[in-house]
């Protein structure tokens, strides 16, 4: 029997998009929530769903006004790709901005897009690749404390091992020889509080912000040496505006490395935590993702073009991420009137996408809650509508670090499947930690064994 990686005493979702009749607000909830401020949020959006389809209403008490959620794929385009510049960043935005400064993530309007044109060429796949060393090591360093747990208590917190991973091949891609400097002891450093610390409340916030201060003397040390170097912080220094020729200011840099920093870790390191726990929660799976990870052999140093040569290890992940997508929510908030699943949509309107829920729309996935990475496999891809997989958003404002995430998950598992089993996790099924990203509210330990 599958396992079914969601609470059991959840309906199953709806499988209807109701028949639009007039131009008005979508159905309303009866029920009022604070959407997003609590883990509770996932249920009473799966709930709503099963009971008025898509898209519905809920009453925020703390905003007195209603926020639409909309699921399908064809308003999942409208709202992020087709009508985007209709859209701002909406509820919640100003909280990640205590923690982000004014980051793409955070960022609007036409400084968003300079910073947006300036930074991409960063993530390029071709320079994704530069960065393998760094991935080897890492895996390296990981696979060493694996190993002696192993030999030792058999036992491994996966979920801090992977977030560790995942937080120093990060710092290294940014700051190569200067993180050193930066952070001199990379198991004992400030950065280290986002590994230690679950809440992003305003504490955490301006805990983080003062490293801000660091990075920002690193810059400017940077500025002033003529030195030939190769990381992420040197392509945001060099990077220029394809108008004006002008760089980025000192402020701008910091803020899009502490994002870099926030954003790099975290997406990676959800994803590792997941999808480790399906694989040791589905044999068969994890049995075949080894074969295919023997065959191919050590891909350490690969180019992006090798992945390729994972097909199924791919499925895996992308399955992983279509049932825990890391960015699980996205706030959008309308400037101007629109239409949205034939409804009216007027200006300053609270829209939310939640790629959880567009995941899991009946319409679209079958068994949409069962672990299945047959989802993936070609045929399938190819018949399913286009937005109905978001992992990574979608349109302009999609993740500008995709290319360097899954580059450095299918090289961790290349890496870690051939070399160790891991069973027996606890707790089997976690729960749902639903707040800026999708985790595990407790850490997930499992057996390990060498192969």
């Amino acid at each position: 029997m599958p396992w079914v990686p969601c609470d059991p005493s959840l309906p199953p979702v709806n499988t209807r998009r109701p028949q639009i009749t007039s131009a008005t607000a979508p159905p309303a909830a009866l029920q009022s929530h604070e959407l997003g401020s609590t883990d509770e949020t996932i249920a009473v959006l799966r709930r709503t769903f099963d009971e008025l389809g898509d898209p519905f209403r809920i009453h925020v008490p703390s905003r007195g006004a209603s926020t639409w959620v909309a699921s399908h794929p064809d308003d999942v385009k409208h709202v992020l790709v087709t009508n985007h510049r209709n859209y701002t960043k909406g509820v919640g935005i100003d909280r990640v901005r205590l923690l982000l400064g004014n980051g793409i993530m955070t960022s609007e309007g036409e400084f968003w897009r300079r910073q947006r044109r300036m930074m991409q060429p960063a993530f390029h796949r071709r320079v994704v690749e530069r960065f393998a060393a760094i991935v080897r090591e890492e895996n390296e360093s990981l696979g060493a404390g694996w190993s002696d747990a192993a030999r030792g208590t058999g036992d491994v917190n996966v979920t801090l091992s992977v977030s560790r991973l995942a937080l120093r091949v990060i710092l290294r891609a940014l700051f190569d020889d200067d993180l050193a400097q930066l952070v001199p002891d990379l198991d004992r450093n400030p950065f280290a509080a986002i590994l230690q610390d679950a809440r992003r409340d305003t504490r955490f916030a301006y805990q983080f912000r003062q490293l801000a201060r660091d990075v920002r003397a690193l810059v400017a040390v940077r500025r002033g040496r003529q030195q030939e170097r190769f990381d992420l912080l040197q392509l945001l220094l060099e990077a220029r505006d394809a108008d004006t020729g002008e760089v980025m200011s000192d402020a701008e840099v910091v803020d899009e490395v502490m994002t870099l920093v926030v954003a790099g870790h975290e997406t990676t390191a959800s994803t590792l935590n997941w999808t480790w726990l399906l694989l040791a929660t589905h044999p068969d799976v994890a049995m075949r993702v080894a074969d295919e990870q023997r065959a191919v052999g050590d891909l350490g140093h690969a180019s992006y073009a090798d992945l390729i040569r994972l097909p199924y290890t791919r499925q895996v992940v992308d399955e992983s991420m279509r049932l825990y997508p890391p960015g699980w929510l996205l706030t959008r908030r309308s400037i101007g009137p629109d239409t949205l699943g034939g409804h009216a949509v007027l200006p300053g309107t609270d829209v939310f996408i939640s790629p959880y829920l567009v995941h899991r729309h009946p319409r679209h996935w079958r068994l949409p809650e069962t672990f299945d990475p047959g989802h993936f496999d070609p045929p399938q891809v190819e018949a399913r509508h286009a937005f109905a997989y978001i992992p990574f958003a979608a349109g302009p404002r999609h993740c500008i670090g995709q290319n360097f995430s899954l580059y450095e998950i299918l090289l961790h598992f290349n890496f870690a499947v051939r070399r160790f089993r891991l069973t027996d996790p606890q707790p089997v099924q976690p729960p749902l930690e639903a707040r800026i990203n999708l985790r595990t509210v407790s850490d997930v330990h499992m057996r390990i064994q060498q192969r």
